[in-house]
């Protein structure tokens, strides 16, 4: 697999070119300088060839974060084929270029001068300044009309070693590490990955985006997903574009880890557990920095979470500590077990047995003396499993029974904390009658209709307007 990454001062134009190489709004972009943080990874194809675009922070960009940054895009470098070096051709070279440009030439990495922000051949001028940085000749490009980009590409390939590896089909589980600011959803990603990958600070809000990790673990690909936390209220326009990003993370996700703080607990999280159950993804709750919490309280605590998160009794549970690594291993673990699950496939006849056995250990439900029936069972999907359930009236369904239904799949299929979904479909002679007067009553419309369109008609003729009115709803 190639990388290639792309580094320079804040505010030049890397996460817009990063966007538009890879096809998609994968890293925030703002008009002010220190949004990117972390090293944002991406795959793209380009000629059939696989690579791994890295988007690194503003160097030199002489706020607190600026030794972090330098760090993880070192680390970035150190992994690169080619490092894209990019540059604003449209402002004059300040010393942070040239300090960049030195620390360049130091890791002795191929570099591709990159100058952004050129969108027409009249600016093309502006290039000759960008000569004694000492990169050779600078790639004219502009992210926002898609400029001189293939032309970059091209020059990354004549570069890049010749690409003999074989690419699989087999996809990666994607697990995305979610919760409220500062709970230790980066420190868990480290600890996971066993490296320094992302940017840890006590600061809430120091990751302002989405950060994807390609990871193995026994044999298993994993990406995993370090998201910004996700407050009750964004502060600002760049949180709450952080905030989407994250959502949508969630949405793509295969497993979400719901990371909480033992002291920090409230709806927060049932509000973040439910956003991922009605998007399908199972959750597992990861209840971190449990090596903070003495001894002679574990219980005490322990059983407070359990009162606090009571409705999402069925998820997962695993008890971790980022710092020491304890609980690492089995997380994991529950992670390869619920994306297991999550494609889980139950025949229909062990799905109409169980059926059978759930109508006599529960009281049907039942409408002015009317019972629901349920007929027959059969699933429509996996990831999440998904339920189709024939019966007489589907209004009839209660949602304590729809519960009741939820929590015997899970039990007695064996699918603990996987997100389900039943779907009713109305048959047999209930549903037979409610179609018949449904079709009536749209006979009778239609035949209205006919009559305001014909006007006045002797009686003679009501059986020719019904006889078309008919006809009509046939052919629809």
């Amino acid at each position: 697999m190639h990388k290639v990454a792309i580094v320079g001062r804040p505010n030049v134009g890397k996460s817009s070119l990063f966007n538009r190489m890879i096809g998609k709004r994968a890293a925030v972009v703002a008009d002010e300088p220190g949004v990117t943080r972390d090293v944002k990874e991406e795959f793209m194809m380009f000629e059939n060839h696989r690579i791994l675009l890295m988007d690194t922070g503003g160097l030199w960009s002489g706020d607190e974060w600026e030794a972090k940054i330098l760090e993880k895009a070192e680390m970035a470098i150190h992994d690169a084929q080619v490092v894209l070096f990019a540059v604003d051709a449209r402002t004059e070279l300040s010393s942070a270029d040239e300090e960049i440009a030195k620390w360049l030439r130091r890791l002795g990495k191929p570099v591709i001068l990159v100058a952004t922000k050129i969108d027409s051949n009249k600016q093309e001028s502006l290039l000759l300044n960008l000569y004694q940085l000492g990169f050779g000749d600078p790639m004219p490009t502009s992210a926002e009309h898609a400029r001189g980009l293939d032309d970059v590409m091209d020059r990354v390939l004549e570069i890049l070693p010749k690409d003999d590896e074989e690419i699989t089909d087999v996809s990666p589980i994607r697990v995305a590490l979610i919760g409220r600011p500062n709970t230790g959803k980066s420190s868990m990603l480290n600890a996971i990955t066993g490296s320094e990958r992302v940017i840890v600070s006590p600061i809430a809000g120091t990751t302002r985006d989405a950060i994807d990790i390609e990871f193995n673990y026994a044999g298993q690909r994993f990406i995993l997903i370090d998201t910004a936390g996700i407050r009750h209220r964004p502060k600002d326009n760049i949180e709450l574009f952080a905030q989407l990003r994250s959502e949508q993370s969630i949405r793509n996700s295969d497993v979400n880890l719901l990371v909480i703080d033992p002291f920090e607990l409230g709806d927060h999280e049932m509000k973040l557990a439910n956003m991922a159950y009605d998007a399908g993804k199972p959750v597992i709750i990861i209840i971190n920095k449990w090596d903070l919490v003495p001894e002679e309280d574990l219980k005490k605590v322990e059983k407070d979470i359990s009162q606090r998160l009571n409705h999402l009794d069925f998820a997962p549970r695993v008890y971790t500590s980022a710092i020491n690594e304890y609980g690492i291993h089995e997380l994991l673990a529950e992670c390869t077990k619920l994306y297991t699950l999550w494609q889980t496939r139950v025949s229909t006849g062990d799905l109409n047995r169980w059926l059978e056995v759930w109508q006599m250990r529960q009281q049907m439900p039942n409408f002015k003396g009317k019972p629901l029936k349920m007929y027959y069972m059969t699933q429509a999907e996996t990831a999440p499993p998904t339920f189709v359930i024939f019966c007489n009236r589907a209004d009839f369904v209660t949602r304590a029974y729809e519960g009741f239904l939820r929590n015997r799949i899970r039990e007695d299929l064996d699918l603990p904390g996987i997100p389900v979904r039943i779907v009713w479909r109305e048959r047999g002679a209930a549903f037979q009658k409610k179609e018949k007067t449904s079709s009536k009553a749209e006979v009778a419309r239609e035949e209205h209709a006919l009559e305001g369109e014909r006007g006045s008609k002797p009686p003679s003729a009501r059986s020719e307007r019904r006889k078309a009115a008919a006809e009509k709803i046939e052919k629809k």
